[in-house]
């Protein structure tokens, strides 16, 4: 297992942009497939990005494509979530999550953190 802690939320304008950590320790973090999961008030949890272990492939949902990036930094076992162009509709708590297969599932991820909770204005 690896813990997981996500920072870098809060309340932003229609717009504006964020970025999101995801700072990981125990197992060897750099190795592990990780991923970004959104949920609303009353809907349904929404995978948002997901990047493999040597960055090779990654994924955007399309709600997000050419808005969100996702990276990750090796040396500081941590993983980002930069957000531009924020959206009302992108209001969420946001979850950081890792594990050992790729994909838009997020039954393929073992580790989650506590969430941070993004909140944009119209």
């Amino acid at each position: 297992q690896v813990q997981l802690v996500e920072s870098g939320g809060g309340l932003v304008q229609a717009g504006g942009s964020l970025r999101l950590s995801c700072a990981a320790s125990g197992r060897t973090f750099n190795e592990l497939v990780a991923g970004w999961v959104r949920q609303a008030p009353g809907k349904d949890r929404e995978f948002v990005a997901a990047i493999t272990g040597d960055a090779g492939s990654k994924f955007s949902a399309d709600s997000v494509k050419g808005r969100f990036t996702i990276s990750r930094d090796y040396a500081k076992n941590t993983v980002y979530l930069q957000m531009n162009r924020l959206k009302p509709e992108d209001t969420a708590d946001y979850y950081c999550a890792a594990g050992d297969i790729y994909g838009a599932d997020a039954g393929f991820y073992g580790s989650w953190g506590l969430g941070t909770q993004v909140t944009v204005s119209p």
